[in-house]
Parts: structure tokens; C-alpha cells; sequence
């Protein structure tokens, strides 16, 4: 019903939504049939499905070799959130993971649902892993020996001063813009782009995810492993903990805002990053989950829900996302917008208010300096259409419409 409620509050979404479920079916028809690849391929859909929409737009061996890195980097990030492991197995499986894809036979239980099947029968992410280019096989390499080192090590850290933060994400996240930037130089499509601005486009998605995944990951099960890093969260809390009581709603929001404003600083960096891009699908690859980035901090900031449940864009502006972002226009376009969306939230009482209008400002500047805002629609921000019961009617029509062809055609089970 959640879904049904949002169509006619935003019935623009559902030209785009319908796109996106038609690309999705589509791209499962695609799957290889070789077994190790028809394994990579449906396994990149189940645990990432729009990610799977954008990368199978790629040219063959750099999609190849990108669903193959993601798969791999996912299961060694299985590892390392499987808070069940003890440390004294799970730091020398982190640290050897690298030596790990090249052996066919090599596979870890852990995880749960689709990331459990992915350890389990990891011997399809290395059987396929051996086909790539040798070029690719090194870029890959490398950054999971080094991501595996930098989660190893943070195993058996916690995440104290900014820098602590900024090097955990480095690990996960940055390693994978230069893996990535390492692999679009090896397809020989794009230049290799610098380390900074790379790492910086990993850093922008890592802490936007950590911010929106709080209450996810302060509720882990059997512990929590957390990632705010305590020189912020010590000026609003005690414990970390504490930022999810009611009692401590606005200091909670107060540090929210401060993690936001941090994330901020990547931005410039990430803009440059895309606007060098040359190839159209490695360009729409990189850009979308940057705006949805983006969009995600501007509905996380200043909002209490991220200490309460799930924040997130919803399934129609996502679609429309995916359909329209096409050019680094668009891209200006949508940060421009969103980044508008955030300011008009700033509430001038927060700790940080100068700050984070400093860094929007900056941003904002950037949007309009490139010249790409003339005449331009906006489909994030504009006023809500008002619609008659036909137009309500005729929407329920096509939604029924829509359902029936889409069970009609369902694909059979792979």
C-alpha cells in the first residue's frame, strides 16, 4: 500500500517506475548461461539491484570485470559485518582474502540470506574471476589485499577522531573509486584519475550510508559495530547508543547534522571526478548512486526518523534518477536541487548551521558556475500537482495494467 500511496501522490513516477521494472526484467533475461557467469550475474541482481541495471550497460569485459570486483569486494564485506566470527578467524580471512579469489575451491559460510548462498558457492566468483583480462585480475587484486588489510586492522580499532573515519571509509569505500578508476584506465575508455578525487567519490557514498544506516547497525545482533566517530558524537552523547532515546531527540539531530555537514566536504571533489568521465555508460555508472547520495543526506538531514527507523528516496524519484541522468548537465541540475532541499532545512539555532551553509554555498556555486541551470525543469523539487478522480481512476487502471503483464511475463527461476 506504501507503494500504491506514494504512485498517486507523485503519479509522474510511474512512466519512470515502469521503465525501471521493464530495464530490470530485460536485464535478467540477460544472465549468462555458463554456470560460474549465470551465478556472478544473478547474484549481482539479488544483492544489488539497481547497481546490476547500471553496470550491465557497460561494454562486455569491463562489465565482466566490475561485476566480478563488486561480487568479490561484497563477500569480503560479508566478512568482515558477520559480527558472529570470532577476530582470531576473521583477521587472517580478511587479510588472505586476496589469495582466496584465485582458488576455485575456496568458500567461508557466513552471512545471511543472499550473501550466505554468495560465500557458500564463492567458487563461481573465482572460476570467473580467472577469465578476466590479467589487467583486470591485478586491479582487483590489489584493492582486495588492501581493503582486506584496512578492515583487519579496524577490527580491532574503534573509530575515535575524524581521521579514524575518514581513513575506516579509505578501506571500504575509497579503495573502491581507484580500484574502479583502475579498471575504466585498463578498458582503456577513460584517463586514470587521480587518487584524491577517486577516493573521494567512495568516501561521499561510505558516509552517506553509514549516516543513513544508524539504528540498522547500533541494533546488530549479536553486537553493534558502529562507525560515527566519537570526536562528533562525544559533543551531543555520552555513548553512541544514546543518540536513538527519545530524551535525546535533539542533540541526536544536532549530531546528525554534524555527520552530515562532514560528508559535505567531498562534494567538489566528486563533481570534478564525474565531469572528467568521457564514456556515456561509465558516466551514468558513477553519477547515479552520487545523486542518490546526495538526495539521501538532504532527506537525512535534520530529520529524527534516522534515529527511528529508515530513511530513504523513495522508488519513484530513484526510477526517475535512473532514467534522466544522462549528462554532467544533469548532474549539476541534481545537485544544485538537492543541495537546495538541504539549506532550506539548515535551522540556524544548530551547532554547525554556518558551516553546513558554507559548504552548500560552495556547491551551490559550482551547479551554477558550469551554466548548465538554464531553463531547466526540476523534477526534485517542484509544487505538488493536484488531481482530479478521473486522472486518480485512470492511474489504478494502469497500475492493474501494469501488474498483470509484468506476472504474465515473469521469467523463469534461473
Amino acid at each position: 500500500m506504501g507503494s500504491l500511496r506514494a504512485i498517486l501522490k507523485h503519479p509522474d513516477d510511474l512512466y519512470p517506475l515502469v521503465k525501471l521494472k521493464l530495464a530490470a526484467r530485460h536485464a535478467e533475461k540477460q544472465i549468462p548461461r555458463e554456470p560460474h557467469w549465470g551465478f556472478c550475474y544473478a547474484m549481482l541482481h539479488k544483492v544489488s539491484r539497481s547497481f546490476a541495471l547500471v553496470i550491465q550497460q557497460l561494454d562486455t569485459d569491463l562489465r565482466d570485470a566490475i561485476c566480478i570486483f563488486y561480487l568479490v569486494l561484497r563477500a569480503l564485506d560479508t566478512v568482515e559485518d558477520d559480527t558472529s566470527i570470532a577476530t582470531d578467524i576473521k583477521v587472517p580471512i580478511l587479510m588472505a582474502f586476496h589469495r582466496h579469489i584465485y582458488d576455485r575451491e575456496w568458500h567461508f559460510s557466513c552471512g545471511v540470506k543472499h550473501y550466505k548462498v554468495l560465500m557458500d558457492e564463492f567458487h563461481h566468483v573465482s572460476t570467473a574471476f580467472l577469465e578476466l583480462g590479467r589487467s583486470y585480475q591485478e586491479a582487483i587484486e590489489d584493492i582486495t589485499m588492501r581493503m582486506g588489510a584496512g578492515m583487519a586492522k579496524f577490527i580491532c580499532k574503534e573509530v575515535e577522531t575524524i581521521d579514524d573515519y575518514d581513513e575506516y571509509c579509505h578501506y571500504v569505500a575509497g579503495l573502491v573509486g581507484l580500484g574502479l578508476s583502475k579498471l575504466f584506465y585498463a578498458s582503456g575508455k577513460e584517463d586514470l584519475a587521480s587518487d584524491t578525487l577517486s577516493n573521494s567519490m567512495g568516501l561521499f557514498l561510505q558516509k552517506t550510508n553509514i549516516i543513513r544506516d544508524y539504528l540498522e547497525d547500533i541494533n546488530e545482533i549479536p553486537k553493534s559495530r558502529m562507525f560515527w566517530p566519537r570526536q562528533i558524537w562525544s559533543k551531543y552523547v555520552n555513548k553512541l547508543e544514546d543518540l536513538k532515546y527519545e530524551e535525546n531527540s535533539v542533540k541526536a539531530v544536532q549530531c546528525l547534522n554534524d555527520m552530515v555537514t562532514n560528508a559535505l566536504i567531498h562534494v567538489e571533489d566528486c563533481l570534478k571526478y564525474m565531469s572528467a568521465l568521457r564514456d556515456p555508460a561509465i558516466f551514468r555508472f558513477c553519477a547515479i548512486p552520487q545523486i542518490m547520495a546526495i538526495g539521501t543526506l538532504a532527506l537525512c538531514y535534520n530529520n529524527i526518523q534516522v534515529f527511528r527507523g529508515v530513511v530513504k528516496m523513495r522508488r519513484g524519484l530513484t526510477a526517475k534518477v535512473i532514467d534522466r541522468t544522462k549528462t554532467m548537465s544533469d548532474v549539476y541540475g541534481d545537485f544544485y536541487d538537492f543541495s537546495r532541499m538541504l539549506k532550506s532545512k539548515v535551522d540556524n539555532s544548530d551547532p554547525n548551521a554556518n558551516k553546513t551553509k558554507e559548504k552548500l554555498e560552495t556547491i551551490l556555486k559550482i551547479c551554477r558556475d558550469s551554466g548548465s541551470l538554464n531553463n531547466r525543469k526540476s523534477y526534485i523539487i517542484r509544487s505538488e500537482p493536484r488531481y482530479n478522480s478521473t486522472t486518480i481512476v485512470v492511474i489504478f487502471i494502469i497500475l492493474a495494467m501494469l501488474l498483470a503483464y509484468l506476472s504474465a511475463t515473469r521469467p523463469n527461476n534461473i
